[in-house]
């Protein structure tokens, strides 16, 4: 019985046993919270054996850790609710769009700054750093016929400054402005111009001074290679030749007027530098080449040019002149050997030969010319056949012309021929003469010869000369003009009618440019001026006699040259106005030589001489002065 009793209870014990492992191990392989709660469970029963305090006092726990639990998670859930997915979605899609607007935005200013405007940006960022510098042209030289200089230039430096370079403008104009010889006002004004890029410090410095200058090694000053012009004979022929300004631009004379054959092109320097202007080794360089303009050779000969300025200059002393003109030609081609200027002397400096700044005389100033005109009333009516060399006239002292008295200076027979009258210079014979000639024709005869128009020589500031309108004639004026009285003309057009004479009445161009040569070394000669028959060959001849005459026992002998025919004519010219006093007087000759084959021909004007007015006695000897030096030097046999 005990023994049943045991096996009845162990085995109702190990029934238990199984039921609450199998049911442990069923809600455990659900989930803890089944198990916990099986836990619990077990834990009530237990308490409900144990006894009822107990099992009370541990339900009191349990419900109240229940209770915070829940309150736990209610403020959890109300921190973290859930998101719907719709929300999500929607900020992605602003998000995206908002992105997308940034970046075209940014692309399209990409865009802008590289397609639009990257070539101004460009330009922008080269203008920080590169200079473009004008590289000025070497200019032609000027030489006489046989290749002497004239006129020549020669390589100097110009130096310039950066003024964004330079920190302290005045202290760097007081250390450039003793070497460089610019006040240092002025420097500093330069320095200190706004947004100037490019100043001048000095042009065409020497190599010493530009040596000086580079031992101050000076932020922001650079050096750009120029020519300078030198006139090694100067003043020789300075009017002729006229000057240049700094930038070797003509300003005057030859210079201007050949400014398109001796300037050349000029070329450009690009070089990139750093800050302080210095050249960057490998940065960008570009050089185009100046071109070189091309020379001209002249017909001038430098000796005679010489000789002919000393001897005007010293016959303007003698004579007390105010100053004095003379030409030099060759009859044949028409080219002028000579041409010069001389002032005469002052308080300052005694006569000298003209100033660059002067203009060139013989071919810009006019004057009344006097009897060296009658040349023109004579042929004219030799070639009309109106008179002839051996034609006689009645010539009386003086004539009244409506109202107005014309006398001749010396007094003569009352007959006398047409070669008397050119050889004694008859005022009133040439105008019995050109009142057979009439208006018409004597007007005719003044354009014909050259008058009232330029020479062709073109040279810059060429006068044309006065003559009245035909229309405007009256009995005075044909009385006047014939003898050189109211008609103005230039030196060289009253030389031109002495080439035609001594031409055979053929007038020709003057010339006096012979040749250029151009950057590669090749002469291109420069044709002989064009022609234009005036009188005839016989008029020609006939009035080379007459003019013979005139030097061999006229008015013109102090003309003579030992072992040469000399043939020309005086003329004096009282100057406007005429019945003021103190007279004012242009004394002239012009003529050529040898009389019978004539190869040369000169003028010479003083301009109000003192000490003598007449032509023939201040004149006539400084031409034959250099008519024999010019003849020497052209080597023409003796007659």
């Amino acid at each position: 019985m005990p023994a049943a009793a045991s096996r009845v209870g162990g085995g109702f014990a190990n029934r238990r046993r199984t039921e609450s492992s199998r049911a442990a191990t069923t809600y455990g392989g659900v989930g803890g919270g089944f198990a916990n709660r099986r836990r619990t469970e077990s834990s009530r029963a237990a308490t409900t054996y144990g006894g009822v305090g107990g099992g009370f006092a541990n339900r009191r726990r349990t419900e109240s850790s229940r209770v915070t639990t829940t309150q736990r998670g209610a403020r959890v859930a109300r921190r973290a609710r859930p998101v719907r997915p719709g929300s999500s979605r929607l900020r992605l899609q602003w998000l995206f769009v908002a992105m997308l607007i940034v970046f075209s935005l940014v692309g399209l200013r990409l865009v802008q700054l590289q397609a639009h405007d990257g070539a101004r940006y460009h330009r922008l960022g080269l203008d920080q750093r590169v200079r473009t510098v004008t590289l000025a042209a070497d200019r032609g030289s000027i030489f006489d016929r046989n290749g002497k200089d004239l006129a020549l230039s020669i390589s100097r430096s110009s130096i310039w400054a950066d003024p964004k370079l330079i920190d302290d403008p005045i202290a760097a104009a007081n250390q450039l402005a003793p070497l460089v010889g610019v006040d240092a006002f002025t420097l500093a004004e330069r320095f200190s111009e706004p947004g100037a890029r490019f100043v001048y410090v000095a042009r065409q410095v020497e190599p010493e001074v530009e040596r000086q200058v580079k031992a101050l090694d000076l932020d922001g000053i650079g050096y750009v290679p120029e020519s300078k012009r030198y006139y090694p004979a100067s003043p020789l022929a300075a009017p002729l030749l006229g000057w240049v300004g700094l930038d070797n631009n003509g300003l005057g004379g030859l210079e201007f007027g050949a400014e398109s054959v001796l300037a050349g092109r000029p070329g450009r320097m690009t070089v990139e530098q750093d800050a302080v202007g210095r050249n960057l080794p490998d940065g960008e360089r570009h050089v185009q080449a100046a071109e070189r303009g091309a020379d001209l050779v002249l017909t001038i000969d430098e000796s005679l040019q010489f000789e002919t300025e000393r001897a005007l200059a010293e016959e303007v002393t003698l004579a007390g002149a105010k100053g004095g003109i003379a030409v030099i030609a060759d009859t044949r081609t028409g080219d002028i050997l000579a041409m010069v200027s001389v002032d005469g002397a002052t308080d300052a400096a005694p006569a000298h030969a003209a100033y660059a700044s002067t203009p060139n005389r013989p071919l810009t100033d006019v004057f009344e010319p006097g009897s060296t005109a009658k040349v023109v009333t004579i042929a004219a009516a030799l070639e009309a056949g109106i008179v002839a060399p051996s034609t006689v006239l009645q010539v009386p002292g003086s004539i009244v012309v409506d109202g107005e008295e014309f006398a001749d200076v010396k007094s003569h027979p009352a007959a006398m021929t047409v070669a008397d009258i050119v050889r004694e210079s008859s005022n009133v014979g040439t105008i019995l003469i050109a009142r057979a000639l009439g208006a018409e024709r004597f007007d005719a005869a003044l354009r014909s010869f050259g008058f009232g128009a330029p020479t062709g020589l073109e040279f810059p500031g060429e006068a044309e000369g006065i003559l009245l309108p035909l229309e405007s004639y009256n009995a005075t004026s044909l009385a006047s003009m014939p003898i050189g009285s109211g008609i103005a003309v230039t030196a060289m057009q009253m030389l031109d009618v002495y080439l035609t004479i001594a031409n055979d009445g053929v007038a020709r161009t003057p010339r006096l440019i012979a040749a250029t040569i151009d950057a590669d070394g090749e002469r291109h000669e420069t044709p002989l001026g064009s022609t234009r028959q005036v009188v005839s060959a016989q008029t020609a001849q006939a009035m080379r006699t007459m003019l013979a005459g005139v030097v061999s026992g006229g008015t013109g002998t102090k003309a003579q040259i030992v072992g040469y025919q000399v043939a020309g004519k005086t003329g004096t010219a009282r100057k406007p106005p005429y019945d003021e006093p103190p007279y004012r007087y242009v004394a002239s000759f012009a003529g050529f030589a040898p009389a019978e084959s004539p190869r040369l021909a000169a003028i010479v004007v003083l301009d109000e001489p003192t000490n003598s007015y007449s032509g023939g006695q201040v004149a006539a000897p400084v031409f034959a002065r250099i008519m024999q030096h010019a003849l020497a030097v052209e080597r023409v046999p003796a007659s």
